[in-house]
């Protein structure tokens, strides 16, 4: 069974995904990436499933996140991959 919650975007997940911008762990270009990030941290998730490498399962910019995240009060954010979350019919465990 799958739980599913729509979530909106809020001016306090708005507000933290510029922040991310403003202090340079991604460029302008990675608005959409800052706020799933926001979005995840808002909602205190916790893990944030992503196979993008470039802007968001990185960890420089997973380090950064978090750093903003912290000092701002929220936890921090576990970023993963898919593949290091789910078992994909590997019996090897």
């Amino acid at each position: 069974m799958t739980n599913v919650t729509k979530v909106e975007i809020t001016d306090e997940i708005r507000l933290l995904a510029n922040r991310y911008i403003e202090e340079k762990v991604v460029g302008k270009t990675s608005l959409a990436d800052c706020q799933h990030i926001a979005i995840a941290t808002v909602h205190n998730v916790d893990v944030l499933a992503s196979w993008n490498f470039k802007h968001i399962v990185n960890l420089e910019r997973i380090r950064g996140f978090n750093s903003i995240n912290l000092r701002d009060g929220y936890n921090l954010l576990e970023i993963r991959t898919p593949r290091e979350i789910f078992n994909y019919g590997n019996n090897n465990k």
